[in-house]
């Protein structure tokens, strides 16, 4: 293994050894507190453009498998941890994780005091950074002032579809046996299809095609600058809105066609998507300190009072006081008070900011699909 540095762009710097790829990566540094599911994280969609520490100290240690994956492809600048695990442990695997990233070209950095850091960014908060095994110090700290700001960037079109596809996955759903049913092997047949969807794709996630597709829809995948006209003309009982990198604020060109959906179709929006839906209800986003990125966050649901753990990957939020009259805010962290859902007291919309499909994280809010459903059948 190489040596290797992390340079945050106020000077801090950490030193460490690199695996997978070498060389030099940048990007906003943030961290994740879950404590399984690293590659679930690498291959989301909405990390492009950032460095990901993770809190756990030990990562790899039960190596990487396709029926894991959330894209196609690793999707983060870098990845920093404490400790690698070079010989991973599961009937699963079929590769290492310094072997993922050195075939993706990755850059990971170990041996790095992560708690250290954690604590840094949560006191200085999100900053840019840099990973490299062959900058100096000072040239590390440089070129980390000098990549470019998470704020006005627009990752979607680096990650959305460029053809439009109809979600086949997986023919069945993989799950534990159970011996309550008449299962067999590892996975149980999907249910029939009851209503067709169309979802923009703005850096989705598999888990929530998996998720739709469970709970009996039939998904068309569209690209994010799809114009309102060609969904609408596909007929569809109810359109998504995606998940995604970037700064929603800097996404005008899908506001203006989501604005052209609303009231014609029911519509549901995570974590982008409800983003996206503050914009075109006349709201605001900003930026937060460092970000929700985990699967332990506490979410309440004010309508009933019921408290969910939650997982989160987000580095926006929506600003309360700048939503209509009629925009109800349903949903709140527990840690921060920040906006978690809302939905519209005029038309057919709702929206949340956490992953009822989690991957990794808890399932307590998987029924939001349930509600998208009946959603719909309450707008027919």
């Amino acid at each position: 293994m190489k040596n290797a540095i992390l340079a945050l762009e106020d000077g801090r710097t950490f030193s460490g050894r690199a695996f997978g790829h070498s060389g030099t990566t940048s990007g906003e540094i943030c961290f994740n507190t879950s404590m399984t599911g690293y590659q679930e994280i690498i291959t989301d969609p909405s990390y492009r453009g950032q460095i990901v520490t993770m809190t756990y100290p030990l990562q790899g240690n039960y190596g990487v498998n396709p029926e894991d994956a959330e894209s196609s492809s690793p999707h983060v600048r870098g990845f920093v941890i404490g400790e690698l695990c070079e010989i991973p442990s599961s009937w699963r695997s079929l590769q290492s994780l310094a072997d993922y990233f050195d075939e993706h070209k990755i850059i990971g950095i170990e041996d790095i005091d992560t708690r250290a850091l954690t604590k840094h960014l949560r006191d200085k908060g999100a900053m840019r950074a840099v990973i490299s095994t062959e900058l100096s110090e000072d040239e590390a700290i440089q070129a980390a002032k000098d990549a470019p700001s998470m704020e006005g960037s627009d990752f979607v079109k680096e990650v959305s579809t460029e053809k439009d596809y109809l979600w086949e996955g997986e023919s069945r759903l993989w799950t534990i046996p159970s011996v309550t049913t008449n299962q067999v092997g590892n996975y149980v047949e999907l249910p029939p299809v009851k209503y067709r969807i169309v979802a923009y794709d703005f850096g989705i996630k598999w888990n929530i095609l998996r998720s739709l597709r469970q709970s009996g829809f039939e998904v068309e995948v569209v690209n994010s600058r799809t114009p309102a006209t060609e969904v609408l003309a596909k007929n569809p009982d109810g359109v998504f809105l995606s998940n995604g990198p970037g700064d929603p604020a800097a996404l005008t060109y899908i506001h203006e066609e989501v604005k052209q959906l609303i009231g014609k179709l029911p519509l549901f929006g995570i974590c982008l998507g409800h983003q996206i839906l503050t914009h075109c209800f006349g709201g605001s986003t900003y930026k937060l300190k460092f970000g929700h990125r985990g699967g332990n966050h506490p979410v309440k649901d004010l309508r009933s009072g019921k408290v969910a753990i939650t997982a989160q990957n987000h580095g926006f939020a929506t600003d309360d006081s700048s939503l209509p009259d009629y925009i109800e805010v349903t949903h709140v962290n527990l840690n921060d008070q920040t906006v978690e859902g809302m939905r519209s007291t005029k038309d057919p919309v709702f929206s949340v900011q956490h992953h009822p499909e989690a991957a990794p994280g808890p399932n307590d809010d998987k029924g939001f699909f349930d509600e998208f459903i009946a959603l719909i059948e309450s707008s027919k």
